[in-house]
């Protein structure tokens, strides 16, 4: 019974990443507002080794069409500037000697789809992931019938599974929806 307990504890885990992965992802593209989390995925050369932006740097947002990039040492401006227009982030840094602000520009009809296309893309891929966890899990029950496990003890564990997995489906969806409406708020 402790083994078929272990198996739906590893397969929600494994579905609790795979949702926690989505929200880090959805969080890190722009919906139009101004959120440092776009800048996560920055790395700049710090005396030698490559460190997160956020190690480096003051990250504000003073209003919702902008980011304030404020390094701790100004001889770090030019490095961050260039890391920010050599990053996927889209946005032309505006340096003015002390800081680099941001514009977050309004996004148009077309980007808002593309947008949302790439949101549903990340959602679907954290679906199959959450579908393989329930899969193996399942793969594992039928397995310990074999080594002695009671066929009623596995097909109720089968039932749980498939509970688990509806609920971090059901997750997935509302956080595609949230996502998806926060990028189609003009």
């Amino acid at each position: 019974m402790d083994e078929v307990r272990q198996y739906l504890n590893e397969a929600e885990e494994a579905m609790e990443m795979a949702a926690m992965s989505l929200e880090e992802k959805l969080s890190r593209i722009r919906a139009g507002r101004a959120n440092v989390h776009i800048l996560d995925g920055i790395r700049v050369d710090s005396y030698g080794a490559m460190m997160p932006l956020a190690n480096v740097a003051n990250l504000s947002t003073p209003d919702a069409r902008s980011i304030v990039i404020k390094p701790w040492d100004r001889n770090m401006l030019k490095v961050i500037e260039k890391a920010i227009i050599d990053s996927p982030v889209g946005i032309m840094p505006e340096n003015n000697g002390e800081q680099i602000r941001l514009g977050i520009p309004v996004l148009t009809e077309e980007r808002r789809k593309e947008l949302t296309k790439q949101c549903a893309k990340e959602a679907e891929q954290a679906k199959v992931s959450v579908r393989n966890s329930r899969r193996d899990a399942i793969d594992q029950l039928k397995k310990s019938v074999k080594n002695g496990v009671p066929e009623d003890v596995e097909k109720d564990a089968e039932g749980e599974c498939q509970k688990i997995h509806d609920k971090y489906i059901k997750k997935i969806d509302a956080m595609l929806d949230e996502k998806n409406k926060e990028i189609m708020t003009v």
